[in-house]
């Protein structure tokens, strides 16, 4: 009896000690997790926060998050109701929308093409996808300006979706998830007399809506926070999208921070709220897209 009390202690003994690094491990992997989500989390609450200050009070040297002064109302009532603001986030739709459907029109053939059909230089194409994602759109601004300033295109829906029309990182993700496709179920659709579109149509685009959701987010996210194009070819108040609206709150006198953190918060709302509802979609595309030799 006595031998098996000792035993039975000595597993006890042997069992903390193995658990002790795994323990602290894991509380060190916590702590940085912690760490990292509230340095992720952090500018949201000060938005939030801010937008519910006064201006004297948002850059105050004693910052606190809870306002002193509450002005909440006063901010979000001015930004939603002092100006036209649906007109401006009908604006921001339109001009998301309307760019990721050419994106889709454009990207999928041309993904189709590079994953499941056999041409000469279509290593040499999709080499030079990928090169012209290392491309920013301030590159190619000034030209793609000049040349909407001389068809009298500026300050139209057109010219702000104009050079988002065509995606090369759209391209490179749906060729990933493209050639994940069995081929026998394409030579036996050809075999059936499908032509190619109705391949993409009937058959790869059904198996698709994971990665086209992923990329819905990514392109919808990315063009409702533009605020670099817009800023250049918008005029007219009338054309102004929701991020761009932010802008009128400044002045080279003055500048309405309370006004302008609202306006963030109303900006950003649509798209956390649009995200948590496709997440699941958002990571499956992601996980499914994976880089393929």
């Amino acid at each position: 009896m006595a031998d098996i009390t000792q035993r039975q202690a000595k597993t006890k003994l042997a069992w903390r000690a193995h658990l002790k690094p795994r323990s602290l491990g894991r509380a060190i992997t916590t702590a940085f997790l912690f760490l990292g989500a509230w340095v992720m989390i952090f500018p949201f609450i000060w938005m939030i926060s801010s937008s519910l200050k006064p201006t004297d009070e948002v850059y105050d040297s004693t910052f606190s998050i809870i306002p002193k002064t509450f002005k909440g109302f006063e901010n979000y009532y001015g930004v939603l109701f002092d100006q036209p603001y649906l007109i401006f986030l009908m604006n921001s739709m339109i001009v998301c929308v309307g760019i990721l459907v050419i994106q889709l029109l454009t990207a999928v053939p041309a993904a189709y093409a590079l994953a499941k059909l056999k041409f000469r230089g279509s290593n040499i194409l999709f080499g030079t996808v990928i090169a012209a994602i290392t491309i920013p759109i301030n590159v190619t601004s000034i030209p793609i300006y000049i040349g909407l300033v001389k068809v009298g295109l500026l300050d139209t829906y057109i010219a702000m979706m104009f050079p988002f029309f065509l995606s090369v990182f759209a391209i490179f993700l749906f060729r990933q998830f493209f050639r994940g496709f069995p081929d026998s179920i394409i030579q036996a659709a050809r075999v059936d007399g499908f032509t190619e579109i109705e391949i993409i149509v009937r058959l790869i685009l059904p198996s698709a809506v994971p990665a086209i959701a992923a990329f819905s987010v990514f392109s919808f996210v990315a063009h409702w926070n533009d605020l670099y194009w817009p800023l250049i070819v918008v005029q007219s108040q009338d054309k102004m999208t929701a991020t761009l609206s932010m802008m009128q709150y400044q002045s080279n006198f003055d500048t309405d921070y309370g006004r302008t953190f609202a306006s963030a918060t109303v900006v950003t709302a649509p798209m956390v709220i649009a995200f948590l509802f496709a997440r699941r979609l958002f990571i499956r595309g992601i996980t499914m897209t994976g880089v393929k030799g």
